[in-house]
């Protein structure tokens, strides 16, 4: 209880940078993703378009129906990659110890930079006024003796928040929140632990050693671990990347498999927009998925070749995606995609029988990455996309 740990939070990142691009937005329902046809899912909804209930990876037809006035706009991943990497180059004036969790949030441990900028809550202060300053946008960031606490605080005071937990007070901080409130108790655990009796973190907390365990299993000591307040994971920094990957936390439970397909193909277009950027390409493919009951799956391929093209790693990730959803009703609250064995690219080679597909699609993306940059990514519709709409 003696680490000081930062989790900053973009507020609505993607919809605030358009929002902050084009100011005639302002006070408007906007949402990233989606089309005027009702095609798609909501990337990424601002605060005035959640008031109408709107939400990450809604339907856009249903979004629309909820608020027909809506503004729809495409996302620009690689632009909102380069304002991260703004946003992480503000970070690090303060610590190298930086764990990013997506582009629009990272952990921060703090505890031997105070000596340099003030306390924790003095270094959260900065932090935002950088953000603010800077890159004209806002942040939520909680401050805390760990990861679970500072996370938790960022969620309970957004848009533009601060809120710090002291160690030696967490039990008023957490006593009166609800169960759900603890990393990995979504729905269907909230309801069995109601029909124990348990509803609030007070409640976890004061269940005798033991009796979790015997309902859940390991993960049961574990949720009444974080009920204590106690949570020893480090903060780790991301160094020399050996892989590339994106996910998505959903606000509410996804359970529609065209809904997740389209997601998919949008992390897809992203990791390999990343691939190409940083020129390199993978020789494996990885799937996660996370359902409401917090059970985590992950699958992997190896491809016969090492690539970066969005087409041949969709069709991959897609393959997975469908081998793994169970046929019955499900409900997802994660989904990533990622890929890892990188290399560097080969060079262009013209040579006499080429792979005249390949090299296709290898203009298709260059392409597509010129159009993505300028128009966002929804402007240029992939084979692959366009077939299974």
């Amino acid at each position: 209880m003696n680490r000081a740990i930062l989790h900053v939070d973009m507020d609505a990142f993607y919809a605030a940078i358009e929002i902050r691009d084009r100011p005639e937005l302002r006070g408007r329902p906007v949402v990233v993703g989606g089309s005027p046809a009702g095609r798609g899912v909501v990337a990424a909804a601002s605060y005035v378009a959640r008031e109408f209930g709107i939400h990450s990876a809604m339907p856009a037809r249903t979004a629309l129906r909820l608020c027909p006035e809506l503004v729809q706009i495409p996302p620009r991943h690689d632009y909102y990659a380069k304002v991260s990497a703004q946003l992480h180059d503000i970070l690090a004036r303060y610590t190298p110890l930086i764990e990013p969790l997506a582009l629009d949030e990272a952990f921060l441990d703090v505890t031997a930079s105070q000596k340099l900028w003030g306390d924790a809550v003095n270094i959260a202060r900065r932090i935002k006024g950088d953000i603010r300053h800077r890159l004209g946008l806002s942040a939520s960031v909680g401050v805390a003796p760990n990861k679970f606490l500072a996370k938790l605080a960022s969620d309970l005071d957004k848009p533009d928040g601060l809120l710090a937990v002291d160690g030696g007070h967490y039990r008023e901080f957490l006593d009166p929140l609800p169960v759900t409130r603890i990393w990995g108790v979504g729905e269907s655990t909230a309801l069995r632990l109601s029909q124990l009796g348990i509803r609030t973190i007070a409640q976890l907390r004061t269940q005798p050693p033991g009796a979790l365990e015997a309902e859940f299993g390991a993960w049961g000591r574990q949720i009444r671990e974080l009920a204590h307040g106690r949570d020893d994971r480090a903060v780790k920094p991301d160094r020399n990347a050996r892989s590339v990957s994106h996910e998505r936390t959903f606000a509410a439970d996804v359970t529609s498999r065209e809904a997740l397909r389209d997601i998919l193909l949008d992390l897809c277009e992203q990791v390999g927009c990343r691939l190409r950027g940083q020129h390199r390409q993978a020789r494996t493919v990885q799937l996660k998925l996370r359902y409401a009951d917090f059970t985590t799956l992950t699958r992997a391929r190896s491809l016969g070749r090492a690539t970066s093209q969005t087409r041949e790693l969709a069709r991959t990730g897609v393959e997975l995606l469908e081998r793994t959803l169970p046929d019955h009703t499900f409900a997802v609250r994660l989904l990533g995609f990622g890929v890892s064995g990188l290399e560097p690219s080969a060079p262009a080679q013209h040579e006499l029988f080429a792979d005249t597909e390949r090299e296709r699609q290898s203009r298709i993306d260059r392409l597509a990455d010129r159009i993505n940059e300028r128009f966002g990514t929804g402007v240029l519709r992939r084979g692959l996309r366009s077939h299974d709409d």
